[in-house]
This record gives structure tokens, sequence and C-alpha cells, in this order.
């Protein structure tokens, strides 16, 4: 007989007893429950038949019960938990934050707000979305495209992996890293040829070279050139050595050319970490169509007699050439003129500094990519997309990402730029003599 039964029916015996003394079914110690049970329901009394029915329900209750633990409660917390975090990032509840509760709100208060969501304003989301409609739309996603969009930008935003964002908005994870990967290859390949050119239009060609020499005395510079390693969570298994960045993780070498808005008009990743900054440079797109001559400034100006056409500058780890200028010594150990020089020509290579610092601080998965090998490029390419987007749109700027200082030696010269190298020292030293006479009287 089952034990609730055993105990409960011994209660409501000696209840019973109380209620019928002229039925003793406890009178002896020695009698069985199976005699005292035949004794119960032999009585000429209606309350031993209610008792034992009442007994037997109790019974069939107390043996279907299963019995709580601390364990199983805590479970059933964090799964009531869990479905209300997804709540908060469902479409219905992101459906209601976007078309009413956000038009309700002031807009610094909306946009702070989105921009804590998915690391920009409302207006610049909307306007990603409305470029990326027609190219999701063709991929038959089950998703609404704006939903997606603001899933993939949260991730980029908050560098969340594919396995928290899923939890958080209840998909599985191959289903995120799907979408990731296609709205970070349309932000690249779309995107990119209308948010991220050389400026070789009249108009912006002289307001760029102005404004930098507004910042550093140096006429017709038009860009800023530097490198920067994107961390990886982790490595590939063949070859993990070169991507070994000089700072000692896995990471693949950005580079980055930005103007004086700190908007970036060449961007290539084609290098694991170990590459250093000449070699990215030489194997890049942007080196062979300055070398070959496709890229085609339409602004020179006279310089002592010399024509100087637009030229970016670098630190002392790229190359000397015509087109891209570097200091003379990275330890201050020049002439006076030359120390001037270097010490403006570092002014204005600050400003792709700051660049890559807000495109870090911006989009904080790139301190720590968690993606696929073969998607990193594309993912750190579609940050910088979205991160001239919110230049252009004059976003807040976020608190800088600090790489660490920098280091590393001057570049040989190759034997096929040994022309271009006296070119651009020919070109350096016009505008070393030209900095310190203006410099020296003023």
């Amino acid at each position: 007989m089952d034990q609730w039964f055993l105990v409960m029916l011994s209660n409501l015996l000696h209840l019973h007893n109380s209620l019928d003394p002229t039925t003793d079914t406890l009178s002896s110690t020695a009698t069985s429950s199976a005699s005292s049970t035949t004794s119960l329901l032999h009585s000429s009394s209606i309350a031993p038949l209610l008792l034992f029915t009442m007994a037997s329900v109790l019974s069939h209750v107390a043996s279907t019960r299963t019995p709580s633990s601390p364990s199983n409660s805590t479970t059933r917390r964090n799964k009531r938990r869990r479905n209300k975090n997804a709540s908060d990032y469902s479409v219905a509840a992101f459906r209601a934050l976007s078309t009413e509760h956000i038009w309700s709100l002031e807009p610094p208060l909306r946009d702070a707000q989105w921009r804590s969501l998915y690391g920009l304003s409302y207006p610049v989301f909307t306007t990603v979305v409305d470029k990326l409609k027609p190219h999701i739309a063709v991929s038959n996603l089950s998703l609404p495209s704006d939903y997606a969009v603001a899933m993939v930008l949260s991730r980029l935003a908050h560098g969340l992996s594919a396995k928290t964002l899923a939890s958080r908005y209840s998909l599985e994870p191959y289903l995120v890293t799907k979408i990731t990967n296609m709205v970070t290859r349309l932000l690249a390949t779309k995107l990119y040829p209308e948010f991220i050119k050389i400026p070789v239009g009249r108009r912006r060609l002289v307001e760029t070279t102005q404004s930098f020499e507004e910042l550093t005395s140096l006429p017709n510079m038009c860009g800023a050139i530097d490198s920067s390693p994107v961390k990886l969570r982790s490595g590939p298994s063949s070859n993990p050595a070169t991507y070994l960045s000089r700072y000692g993780y896995p990471s693949v070498l950005l580079q980055v050319v930005s103007d004086h808005k700190k908007i970036f008009w060449d961007v290539c990743v084609k290098a694991p970490g170990g590459t250093d900054d000449a070699t990215h440079f030489r194997d890049s797109l942007l080196y062979q169509r300055l070398t070959s001559g496709d890229v085609v400034w339409d602004k020179v100006v006279n310089v002592r007699g010399h024509h100087v056409r637009p030229y970016v500058v670098g630190d002392w780890c790229y190359p000397l050439l015509p087109y891209l200028l570097t200091p003379y010594s990275p330890s201050g150990m020049g002439t006076p003129a030359q120390n001037l020089f270097d010490g403006m020509l570092m002014k204005g290579r600050s400003v792709v500094v700051e660049a890559i610092g807000l495109l870090k601080g911006r989009w904080t998965i790139l301190q720590d990519l968690n993606v696929g090998l073969h998607h990193v490029p594309q993912t750190i390419v579609a940050c910088c997309v979205l991160h001239n987007l919110c230049q252009i749109a004059r976003e807040p700027e976020p608190e800088q990402w600090k790489d660490p200082d920098e280091s590393g030696a001057q570049p040989r010269m190759l034997d096929s730029e040994k022309s271009l190298y006296f070119f651009g020292e020919s070109l350096r030293q016009v505008l070393t003599e030209d900095l310190h006479q203006k410099l020296s009287t003023r």
C-alpha cells in the first residue's frame, strides 16, 4: 500500500473513532492494516466510508505530485527570465519600438536610446535599412529586413557572439550566423562604392586639402594612412604564427586612409596580423592604382618652383614615395627644419589614428572579432562603411579605442621603387624648406 495512503488513513481512523465510538478500529495494536480497513468499511456509520474515500483521493494526489527541489525552482525562474528577455527582442517588441514608441520620444532621447541598442541613431538606421532592403528581399529571409539589420547591428556594436544573440532573439545560432554574414557582405559590397570613395572630385579634393593645410600648414595633403591589427577571438589552425600581431595576439591587418573628417576613403583587409605595414600597402589595390597613375587628382600646386600633386602621409613604417610622404626620423634626431616638418606631418596623420579609435570604439566587435575566418574581411569592411555613415551624419563620437603605441622599423627600399623614392625625397625636402620659411617669418 502507498505510504502516503497509510499515513493519511491512520490519521483519519483516529478522527473516525472520535466521530463513531461504536466502532473501535484501533482497539488493538496488533491489528493489521487490512483488518482495520475491513472494519472501517463494515461500520454502520457513514463517517468511515466518507473518510475512506477522502483518504483514497488524498493518496492519489500525493502519489502523483512531484516533489519540488531548489534546482527545479531555479530552472523555472531562469526559464521565465529567458522568456522575458527573448520577448524584449521579439519581432513584435521591435515593431512596437520602431513604429509607435520611437516617434513619441523627443529626437535626442529617441536617438540616444536607438544608439545604445544598435550603435547609431534612428535616422541613420533607417538609411541603412532602406539601402539594404532590396538586396535582403531577394534572399527570401523569413525575418523582416529591418529586424534582421537591427540584430546584426546590435552584434557589431556590442561584440556579442552568435550564441548569445541567438538566445536573446530566440533563434538558432546557425541562423544568426547566416544573417550576420549576409548583412555584413551586403554592407561591404553594395554600400562600399557609395560611402568609401577616393576624393577625386575637385570640390571634395579642394575641401580636403584646404582643411589639412589649416591643420598642418602643408599644402595639397589629401589623406592620412595607417594600419591596425584587428584581434581575432581564435586564430586559424594552419600557419597560426603568420596571424600573430606584433603585440602577441592573433589578428588580421586593417589598412585605412582617412580624410580630415575622419572618413575613410580607402579600406584594405588582405593580410594576416604578422604582416608589416609596408608589405600590406604594396599588396593593396591602392598602391597599384597610385603607381600606375590610375588615380588622377585634378589639383596641382606650385611650391618653390615644384609641381606638387595631392599626397597622403604616413608614419615611418611606410615607404617614402611621391604620393606617400613619411617623417625623416621616428626619434626626432633631424635638423630643426626636418623636426618641424615631422611634427606637422604627424599632426596630419593623427586624424587617421583617431578615426581607427572611433571605429573600434563604436563597433566593439572589432576589439575581439568572433566570426569565422572567411568572414573576417567583410565584417571589418562593413564596420568601416557604418563608421563613414556615422561620420557623414555627424553622429556623436564615442570614446576612442586606444591601440598600443606604434612600433616598427623603416621599410627597405625596393629596386622598383628607387626612382619613386628619389621623387618623394625631393618633394619632402621642398615642403620642408617651404614650411620652415613660412613659419619662421610669422
